[in-house]
């Protein structure tokens, strides 16, 4: 008997039949076995390698087998586009076995939601955030709707756990869990990633039953075409766009909102049939470039990181990277999008714009050609997620009350967001019991006044995300929605003359009324490009990445094909770095200046800088790569100082507004959002390689 053997009857005449596969994918084949067995798994497999069917095609074999109620699955993504991607794929497979599938996130209206809340389906596809509004609102019975729950797949795991956003995709499933009173099968789903034994033990943290990852051997895929240019500016990648590879379908990733738009209206200009995608576009403006991948062959789809997960893009043709992603996982994913059809290969271009865009694109490809991948890794001590789950949990109980001397049996034992986080919990009640977010009768919890007027606007929406998103306006052209804007980018366009003109899904509009009450802007299309800002700093990158960048400095070129252009400005670039040997920093004096090349990310020379004593304020510039004084400093008087710890206080001041906000910030008690705050920022492996005897 063969593993496909094992799959319900239906499900196996469908592949044979209706799809008409000659037989399963490697993935496919290994997943049935654990999956039937109700054991928690991590399927691994590269970009297109099966992962959706190697989860559903067993587990509808249960539903059907075990004769499963609905709603007894939830299929969980990080994006509305995957879902909405997903959808027909999925209603597709349940059919096979006679089930049906639903879909409910931010853009699904009312009347939808509503027939799912009271005629669930059996599948539902779904986001973390949908699921905390579903448990939190009046208008839906969480105990009616999900005590069938059996199993959760969740799809893109590791960009789950790299963020906020996993802490509260655990806890909810923690409730979920005690809701259905079992313990849900956890299924993740992850292109390759560097330590997987460590992302399946987060995922099932609080679990019992048996866990493995399934990553079976497959049959190996011809290397990437990947090539390195340097056009020195974005509108020379225009032009270079422009020209390459007409008649194809391209996906070019640029790593901003701000640079996407630029770049659309850049090739817009020269005649190309271009589409934006991106997080801040309104959903028919997110359609368009969908349905682009799917209908279109001669266009360019201009997007950041959302167009990186999972979502099936068919026949495209080609990958250009303007810049560089910060980590190789990324810049798998994005490979990942070509070579699905038949005869075409996987491909990538990168097109720099500056020198240090240059250094890190050679950098990442030198980590890439090595086989090197980042490990995936939870953000530490997530207070204010216990602090958001408490809120949370008093809305989702109600009128039947939060016990306050119990509450925290919700979230697990051991528990889901971890030991040194849940130490905070009884303090956190006090406070907020103190300042009236809370109020407690006969040992109940309920929200109190200032929780009600703080947090009630809008239906408590905002308990229902893990991450802060800036105050936005949203762009209307009559009825029809552009997207969204941060108050900064009106802010930006009213200091110049004349009438403000925003850059939005690579158009121009003409401002004509804010109404900053309902937070809404009116436009109609305008001249000329038109400005955008959204708000972002720096991007931490990895030691391992920096090393590879000093590698590259001092004279080591990725194994992949290098333009003429790209040979040249590495040449200039050298000439600019000085070659540092691996693990070593050097101090490089110009002009009453030094540099302190330490090549050890952000996050370490922040601290460094924060250490430098006397020096501190002859501090210039911290980066990922090396920290500038405006003074001729030796290396052993830097390294003198930074043996001695800085405090709190002076490296919270040297980070200032570069330190990501964190979920309640404003309401959590005095200093705890900096103890978050300094555990995220310290980077101790790095800073010890730096501060190593031999390091200077």
């Amino acid at each position: 008997m063969t593993e496909f053997d094992r799959l319900h009857p239906s499900v196996q005449h469908h592949v044979v039949n209706s799809l008409a596969w000659p037989g399963l994918r490697p993935l496919q084949e290994a997943a049935i076995g654990p999956v039937l067995a109700g054991e928690h798994t991590l399927l691994l497999a590269p970009t297109a390698g099966g992962k959706t069917e190697a989860a559903t095609f067993p587990v509808l074999s249960r539903m059907a087998t075990e004769g499963w109620r609905p709603l007894s699955v939830l299929y969980l993504a990080p994006l509305r586009a995957l879902l909405n991607n997903l959808l027909p794929r999925l209603e597709r497979y349940a059919a096979y076995t006679g089930h049906r599938v639903g879909l409910w996130h931010g853009d699904v209206g009312d009347r939808a939601r509503s027939r799912i809340a009271t005629d669930p389906p059996d599948l539902l596809l779904t986001t973390p955030e949908s699921l905390e509004a579903m448990l939190i609102s009046r208008r839906v019975n969480e105990r009616w709707l999900f005590p069938n729950l059996r199993t959760v797949v969740i799809d893109e795991v590791h960009s789950f756990a790299a963020a906020d956003r996993g802490w509260h995709l655990l806890a909810v499933l923690e409730r979920l869990g005690r809701l259905a009173g079992r313990e849900l099968q956890r299924i993740g789903l992850s292109a390759t990633v560097g330590n997987p034994d460590q992302l399946l033990a987060w995922l099932t943290s609080t679990c019992e039953r048996p866990s493995r990852v399934v990553n079976p051997y497959a049959e190996a895929v011809a290397e990437p075409d990947v090539t390195l240019d340097h056009v020195g500016s974005l509108d020379n990648a225009a032009t270079v766009i422009s020209r390459l590879h007409r008649g194809e379908k391209r996906l070019v990733f640029v790593d901003s909102r701000r640079r996407v738009e630029e770049l659309s209206v850049a090739l817009r200009a020269r005649d190309v049939a271009t589409f934006v995608s991106h997080g801040s576009l309104g959903r028919d403006e997110r359609n368009l470039a969908e349905q682009a991948f799917a209908e279109a062959s001669d266009c360019v789809i201009v997007a950041t990181s959302t167009l990186e997960l999972g979502i099936d893009v068919g026949d495209l043709d080609r990958v250009i990277q303007v810049d560089a992603p910060s980590t190789v996982a990324a810049f798998l994913q994005r490979v990942g999008r070509t070579g699905r059809r038949a005869g075409s290969s996987r491909n990538a271009l990168l097109l720099t714009t500056d020198q240090d865009a240059l250094l890190r694109a050679a950098g990442l490809l030198h980590l890439f050609t090595q086989g090197y991948i980042e490990p995936v890794a939870a953000p530490p001590l997530p207070v204010h997620l216990v602090a958001q789950q408490l809120l949370a949990l008093t809305l989702q109980e109600g009128d039947r009350g939060l016990a306050s001397s119990s509450w925290t049996e919700w979230l697990g034992d051991p528990p889901v967001l971890g030991a040194q986080a849940m130490a905070y919990a009884p303090g956190l009640l006090d406070h907020f019991l103190a300042t009236g977010i809370l109020a407690q009768d006969q040992g109940m919890l309920g929200m109190g006044p200032e929780g009600e007027r703080t947090l009630g606007r809008r239906h408590f929406l905002e308990l229902t995300s893990a991450f802060v998103a800036d105050p936005v306006l949203t762009v209307l052209q009559g009825r029809t929605e552009i997207g969204q804007v941060p108050d900064v980018a009106l802010a930006a366009g009213a200091n110049r003359a004349g009438p403000t003109t925003l850059l939005l899904a690579g158009r121009a509009w003409a401002v004509k009324a804010v109404d900053w009450k309902r937070r809404r802007v009116q436009v109609e299309p305008g001249e000329g490009r038109g400005t955008i800002r959204f708000r972002g700093g720096p991007v931490p990158l990895s030691y391992e990445l920096c090393q590879a960048m000093a590698a590259v400095a001092a004279g080591t070129d990725p194994d992949v094909t290098l333009t003429r252009r790209a040979v040249a400005a590495l040449a200039d670039l050298r000439a600019e770095i000085p070659a540092i040997a691996p693990g070593r920093t050097l101090a490089q004096h110009r002009e009453d200046r030094t540099t302190w090349w330490t090549f050890a990310g952000l996050r370490a020379n922040l601290e460094l800088a924060a250490r430098l004593g006397p020096l501190r304020d002859q501090v210039t510039r911290r980066d990922n790569l090396a920290i500038s004084l405006s003074a001729d400093v030796s290396a052993t008087d830097i390294a003198a100082q930074c043996h001695h710890p800085a405090s709190a206080d002076t490296l919270l001041a040297l980070v200032g507004d570069a330190a990501a906000p964190l979920k309640l910030q404003a309401i959590l008690p005095p200093g705890l959002a900096d103890e978050v705050q300094l555990a995220r920022l310290r980077d101790e492996p790095s800073l010890l390689n730096v501060l190593a005897p031999d390091a200077s």
